[in-house]
């Protein structure tokens, strides 16, 4: 099959040398039964690859089973994972077949494959060296026929050096190793896919998409995409909606461009020139002009985000603590806020004539402020100063844990909408 028939029929995006080569990689060993290792950041398409090596595969008319180990409970994985017999345990009312049996003679996808404890680690090894199992509760041998395609965001060889990951499993997983690259690194690849995304939307919603500016394009090729493709299809689709027959420039891209990476730096910064030194020297011109600016660009992004997160800070301590409470914070804390001041951060807040502001006082609730009163001493009295990703974190989950979960009331509490809210619990994995 030629590759852009294989990568069309089968939804792998991308034109670039380095998309070449992992869909060349991928025909090769997909008509085999070897095992394959899908190594990639959230959202560059692992599962679709999988899908792509089954259908492409001799097994193709048999189930592909998907697995995500990072979504089951490490009490009940094994039981999953390979079944149980009635009475095996409490609520074990009947025997029960696990993912491996049903994925006979078809193929097993296990996503995020370093999440699994090390108990069923070694059972993993045992299937994927000659395919027998136990199930729960059974001393009886079972056999499966499966090809196993594995995938994980992590890097597994630095998990078996710290010893989170048996080393057997890793070199029995490390077969064959397809690396897929994020989308930051094939930026040539992100206009014609964003054109694609948009045209399947555009059809989808009876809507029309008048296009976007030569800034605006700029943007979407230096954002660094830390949701990869998924992110990019989900930007897609909100212009094509929210921004109904609208010509799209660069001030209405910026507002749904709000990733941030974990290391700490915001990801709506624009990439800097990746030129080799010797050749920045050579165009020393051009650093005066287009690099400076997109330096001064990153600084402005910078600022902003600095400025949402002590917004966020501010609502949370003023919706939270007394007056009293305020200034028995640790000075570190205390600083954030103007005390005498009731515009905080950008943020008006109304203070009560009971001392509190934002929120009525409640049962229990000094217990619950003298327990966040501490977690913030801790935090904000380190010698490190947090990252702009830690404290805005942490932030979230303190909101959480004051209204037990309930999503609505922190948004309120921290500034934000409940739609932001949820986006900033999938960028940092909260529950």
């Amino acid at each position: 099959m030629d590759r852009e028939v294989f990568q069309e029929q089968y939804g792998l995006l991308g034109s670039s040398d380095a998309m070449r080569q992992v869909i060349d990689k991928i025909m090769q060993v997909a008509k085999t039964d070897i095992t394959v290792t899908l190594q990639g950041e959230s959202g560059v398409g692992k599962d679709v690859t999988a899908r792509a090596i089954h259908a492409m595969s001799e097994r193709k008319n048999n189930h592909l089973v998907i697995v995500n180990c990072g979504a089951i409970p490490e009490g009940i994985i094994e039981s999953e994972l390979f079944g149980h017999e009635k009475g095996a345990f409490t609520g074990a009312n009947e025997s029960r077949q696990g993912y491996f049996e049903k994925a006979d003679e078809g193929t097993i996808f296990l996503d995020e494959i370093g999440d699994t404890p090390k108990n069923v680690q070694v059972k993993l090894l045992r299937v994927l060296e000659n395919g027998e199992f136990f199930r729960v509760g059974s001393s009886k041998v079972q056999t499966t026929d499966v090809r196993v395609i594995a995938a994980t965001n992590q890097d597994l060889w630095q998990m078996v050096q710290d010893g989170s990951f048996r080393e057997d499993l890793y070199y029995r997983l490390d077969t064959v190793k397809i690396k897929l690259p994020p989308l930051r690194e094939r930026p040539e690849d992100i206009i014609p896919i964003f054109r694609k995304f948009v045209k399947e939307y555009s059809a989808k919603y009876d809507s029309v998409f008048k296009g976007f500016s030569d800034e605006a394009r700029e943007l979407l090729t230096s954002y660094r995409w830390p949701g990869n493709i998924r992110e990019l299809r989900n930007v897609a689709e909100q212009l094509v909606v929210l921004e109904k027959s609208q010509f799209v420039d660069k001030e209405k891209l910026q507002k749904y461009l709000k990733g941030r990476q974990h290391e700490g730096s915001a990801d709506n910064l624009p990439m800097l020139s990746e030129k080799p030194r010797e050749q920045q020297q050579q165009s020393s011109d051009d650093f005066d002009g287009k690099d400076r600016e997109l330096v001064y660009r990153a600084l402005v992004e910078l600022r902003n985000d600095i400025a949402d997160v002590k917004k966020m800070f501010a609502n949370f301590l003023y919706s939270t603590f007394s007056q009293k409470n305020l200034k028995a914070l640790p000075a570190s804390v205390r600083d954030e806020v103007d005390m005498d001041n009731s515009e905080v951060g950008g943020v008006n807040v109304n203070v009560g004539d009971s001392g509190s502001l934002g929120m009525q006082s409640m049962p229990g609730q000094k217990d619950i402020e003298e327990v966040e009163e501490s977690e913030l001493s801790t935090f904000f009295d380190s010698d490190d100063i947090p990252s702009i990703e830690d404290a805005e974190k942490f932030l979230i989950q303190q909101a959480l844990k004051r209204f037990d979960g309930n999503r609505r009331k922190a948004s309120e509490t921290l500034g934000v909408s409940e739609r932001t809210l949820y986006r900033k619990l999938d960028q940092y994995g909260l529950d």
